[in-house]
């Protein structure tokens, strides 16, 4: 039998399993309950939670509901799509991660104060994620979203830039971007960045690291839409080349188990502890 250790500091964040729990605690109730977006980027999980009774719908649906109850995820929502809820005398069971509403908070506190069309509000994040367009929208959709260290070029440098930064991303890729800022930005304007990255995210990645390269192959557990899950997967892949995404048990590969004499299972922030359960016994089967 081979040797599998699965990375305890892996999987649910707070956050998620606050809302995850929020919904269990609804459903229990026998009540009819949906849900704003996949509640976790994991579709496993999705699966599990729509048998208990969870309706996942999209926002053209929910702008058509009325008198109903809706839970928004941890990600986060827009003011929008709260005065959308009023309107329809929907009943908000509000999961968004208290990390993400105290962010969405700072950026509305920030846009309020500004003076003129020209001062820049950016967001390093990734374009089109739910957390990012909460975000995006405490600014009146004015804010600029880059995705990569990169894209910082397409900003204005001689007018305020004011940075923030979605609370997954990466701490080394908004340092670069601040640090790119610094030594571009005009001596007549202003650059203020507020680090606003979650930290028990963000220490994943050297602890995740240093569980990789333990092991002869690595098999990381995360649904294919994860953008944490993402980012730790390739930090992964590269302390240790044997790394594998997989998203469900079925998709271990047999041979990759053979030439490995220790084997760990980790995954993302939105990957539950039962799926690299299920991913371990597995792998434990087909070795038999």
């Amino acid at each position: 039998m081979k040797d599998i250790e699965i990375d305890q500091s892996s999987g649910f964040c707070f956050g998620v399993t606050t809302a995850i729990s929020k919904v269990e605690e609804e459903l229990t109730k026998n009540h009819k309950l949906y849900c704003l977006g996949d509640i976790v980027h994991n579709g496993q999980e999705c699966e599990r939670l729509r048998l208990l009774g969870l309706d996942t719908i999209d926002h053209e649906a929910f702008s058509k509901l009325h008198d109903v109850r809706v839970l928004f995820r941890a990600h986060g929502e827009p003011p929008q799509t709260y005065q959308q809820a009023q309107r329809n005398n929907i009943q908000l069971i509000d999961a968004t991660c208290p990390v993400v509403l105290r962010l969405q908070q700072r950026i509305k506190v920030v846009y309020d104060q500004l003076s003129n069309d020209k001062q820049q509000i950016v967001i390093f994040g990734k374009n089109g994620h739910a957390e990012v367009l909460g975000l995006v929208g405490q600014t009146e959709g004015k804010a600029i979203v880059i995705e990569t260290p990169e894209e910082v070029e397409k900003l204005d440098f001689n007018n305020d830039i004011y940075l923030f930064s979605q609370t997954t991303k990466s701490l080394d890729g908004f340092r670069k971007v601040v640090n790119y800022i610094q030594q571009h930005i005009s001596p007549t304007a202003s650059f203020k960045y507020f680090d606003t990255i979650c930290r028990q995210v963000a220490n994943r990645m050297p602890n995740i690291c240093q569980f990789a390269s333990k092991h002869d192959l690595v098999l990381f557990v995360c649904g294919k839409k994860s953008s944490n899950g993402k980012v730790l997967y390739n930090e992964c892949k590269k302390v240790n080349p044997n790394t594998y995404l997989v998203d469900s048990p079925q998709e271990i590969k047999k041979e990759w188990i053979e030439k490995a004499e220790t084997i760990g299972i980790c995954g993302a922030t939105s990957t539950p502890k039962w799926l690299m359960e299920q991913c371990r016994d597995y792998a434990n089967k087909i070795q038999e």
